[in-house]
C-alpha cells in the first residue's frame, strides 16, 4: 500500500474509527496514524524513509504548536491567532481544561473524547465525575468574520480570564491560560530536573 495521506472524513474505511478520530500518534505492527482535525495520515512500513518524513512533515503543519497573547474585549471576545485559524474549520469546541485554563478542540478530537469517556461505566464515580467535568462546561463556539471567538462568562471565571489570555498550541487541541496562570505553569516547564525526568520518560 506504500503512502497514503488525505482528509478525513465521518464514513472513510481507514483503520478503526477510534484510530481515525484520536488526534494522537498511534504505532501498531509497523503502521502509524495521527489525526489533527480533519485530516488523517497514515505510514506502513513499505513506505520509503523519504516518503515518511515526508507525511510526519504534513502532519507538523497541521499541528497546533506555540504560544500567543491576545487580549479579551468586555464582551470576552478572544481573537485566534491566524495559524490555528487555519487548523480550526468546521465545528469546535471549547470547554474546562485540567489546570485553571482552558480547552479548543476540533470536533474530531471532541469526538474522540466523548467515545473514550462514554466508554467507561456510570457506575464508576470517576467516570461520572469525568462526564460533569468536560461535557457540563463544553460550548460550540464559532470563529467570527473578525478571528475570534466569544469565551462564555463561567467559562472565563473558571481561567480567571479578564483582560489577556495567553493561547498555547498542545499537539491535537489549543489551551487559553490566564498570563499569571501560565507564567506559574511555565515555571514548572523550565525546571531542569524535572524536565530530566520527563524526557527520559520518552526514552529519547
Amino acid at each position: 500500500m506504500g503512502l497514503r495521506w488525505g482528509f478525513f472524513a465521518e464514513n472513510a474505511q481507514f483503520g478503526s474509527k477510534k484510530a481515525q478520530l484520536s488526534g494522537y500518534l498511534l504505532a501498531k505492527k509497523g503502521t502509524f496514524i495521527y489525526t489533527v482535525g480533519k485530516l488523517w495520515v497514515k505510514v506502513v512500513n513499505s513506505g520509503t524513509p523519504g516518503d515518511r518524513r515526508s507525511v510526519f512533515n504534513e502532519v507538523i503543519e497541521h499541528m497546533f504548536l506555540g504560544q500567543y497573547r491576545h487580549s479579551l474585549d468586555d464582551k470576552g471576545r478572544m481573537i485566534v491567532p491566524a495559524r490555528f485559524r487555519d487548523l480550526l474549520s468546521g465545528r469546535i469546541y471549547l470547554t474546562q481544561g485540567f489546570d485553571n485554563n482552558l480547552r479548543v478542540l476540533p470536533e474530531a478530537a471532541f469526538v474522540s473524547i466523548y467515545e473514550r469517556v462514554t466508554e467507561m461505566s456510570s457506575t464508576n464515580p470517576t467516570a461520572r465525575q469525568l462526564r460533569r467535568l468536560i461535557f457540563s462546561t463544553a460550548q460550540q463556539v464559532d470563529i467570527d468574520n473578525n478571528g475570534r471567538i466569544l469565551i462564555p462568562k463561567y467559562l472565563r471565571e473558571v481561567a480567571n480570564l479578564t483582560s489577556e489570555a495567553i493561547v498555547v498550541g498542545v499537539g491535537e487541541a489549543v489551551e487559553i491560560w490566564s498570563p499569571e496562570a501560565w507564567d506559574s505553569q511555565n515555571q514548572l516547564l523550565q525546571d531542569p530536573e524535572s524536565n530530566a525526568e520527563r524526557f527520559a520518560a520518552l526514552d529519547i
